[in-house]
């Protein structure tokens, strides 16, 4: 077992040297490739070592650009940090053609975020509704100095109710609040109320004479945590036009794609098994500009995946309808994103990514992710009904089989002119440089 004490401790230099020597048989090439990621900016370099714990490298994914989205009006380049081959292609196609036919619609319905403190309380419920009553004034004065500053941009707590979880599981009882945290996406801030909350809790539940001596000490506080799950911090993103309008080189008949667009929508409303795959190519999207723009893309999907199965069933986020000669496209989305604190104030990519967007508040930053993930839908979904979804990935996913090959610059031009009109295959393309290398 390779056990080791003490490891935060180390420095930077002595995580690695311990990583290779029990890991890598002390192959030095692995310290070699390592610091040959990190930057040659020290300070920089120390900023980034500084964003998590134990770190040893930087881990580099490409940023892209996806331009030509028009929202609301306004066109927008967007930034794009992913791995994965054709989202940003995509993306730029579905911007390209929608800005031609009046672009993107966004609005942001609803702003509301969630926070609960969990509690067990073995004891009358009627008396527990009177105590949770007397003490709410409390909540409000003894989280005035966590709530100053957000109250004066406009946010802070706006609701705190008790939810009786008792028939679900047995003296269970939780604090549901609400917030609105402005421009910032306020994790810190809700979660810094909720155990002030829970404090409260402790210490008022004694101060009550109607609860009998058992009641009081039942109360047990069990955690105090925002939630992810945010249906209430909401943003509409849609597209829409005549059908006639739809024709393009890849759209000869618009009639036609409408339908089978719908249709296949439609598959994703009724069918997990297509709905978790029509969601993930959304997520490509907004997972993306998620992550340029310094937010936490692990909250948001789960949020997200919450939300679509939020009837009791996992169903499409998209939905399209035909009225008359008319085609909409649309999504409702739950984003609880930030342009203010965590890395946005930090990370020099973030900066810079917001900076393109023309530092966006949070309510654009949603209305922005929000159209990124209904782009890539569109884009994914009209490949699917009319060429097929592999003959552009693969082109794009050309220079990643090449790049695996080792092949050289000629080797790699004649692929190109080879593949120009033809399906990409991995086996084919490895046959084809096989080939020239006999």
């Amino acid at each position: 077992m390779n056990i080791v004490n003490g490891f935060s401790k180390l420095t930077k230099e002595q995580k690695i040297n311990w990583l290779v020597e029990t890991y890598f048989n002390n192959d030095q090439t692995v310290v070699q490739l390592l610091q040959s990621y990190w930057n040659s900016n020290n300070e920089l370099q120390k900023l980034h070592d500084e964003f998590i714990e134990n770190t040893i490298t930087n881990f580099y994914l490409p940023m892209g650009i996806a331009p030509n989205f028009v929202i609301n009006s306004k066109t927008y380049a967007l930034p794009m940090v992913i791995e994965e081959s054709s989202v940003v292609a995509a993306a730029a196609n579905a911007a390209k053609f929608w800005s031609k036919r009046g672009g993107f619609k966004a609005t942001v319905l609803s702003t509301e975020k969630i926070g609960n403190v969990h509690f067990m309380f073995a004891g009358s419920g009627e008396k527990l509704v009177q105590f949770i009553e007397k003490v709410q004034p409390i909540f409000r004065t003894r989280t005035a100095a966590i709530t100053k500053n957000m109250e004066k941009r406009g946010g802070g707590i706006l609701n705190i109710e008790l939810i009786d979880k008792t028939l679900e599981l047995e003296n269970y009882y939780q604090l549901h609040a609400t917030f609105d945290t402005k421009d910032s996406m306020g994790a810190n801030f809700i979660n810094s109320c909720l155990e002030e909350f829970a404090n409260v809790l402790r210490e008022e539940v004694s101060n009550f004479d109607l609860f009998s001596t058992e009641e009081k000490e039942s109360l047990q506080i069990v955690m105090s945590i925002l939630s992810n799950y945010v249906p209430n911090c909401l943003v509409r993103a849609e597209v829409s036009c005549k059908i006639s309008d739809l024709k393009s080189k890849e759209i000869e008949n618009p009639q036609e794609f409408a339908e089978k667009f719908v249709q296949a929508v439609r598959i994703a409303e009724i069918e997990t098994y297509r709905a978790v795959t029509h969601n993930k190519g959304i997520m490509n999207g907004v997972d993306a500009v998620v992550l340029a723009t310094g937010n936490d893309f692990r909250a948001i999907e789960a949020g997200v995946h919450a939300f679509a199965a939020k009837d009791g069933k996992y169903t499409s986020l998209s939905h399209a309808e035909i009225v008359g000669d008319e085609f909409r496209f649309w999504m409702d989305l739950p984003l609880a994103l930030g342009t203010v604190g965590g890395l946005t104030n930090l990370h020099p990519m973030v900066k810079f990514a917001l900076q393109l967007l023309e530092k966006p508040d949070a309510n654009e930053l949603m209305q922005i992710i929000a159209v990124a993930g209904l782009a890539q839908n569109f884009a994914a979904i009209k490949s699917l009904t009319t060429t097929g979804i592999q003959k552009g990935h693969m082109k794009m996913h050309l220079m990643n089989i090449l790049n695996q090959m080792n092949a050289s610059a000629d080797e790699k031009a004649a692929v190109l002119q080879h593949f120009a009109e033809k399906t990409v295959s991995h086996s084919a393309v490895v046959d084809f440089i096989e080939g020239l290398r006999k």
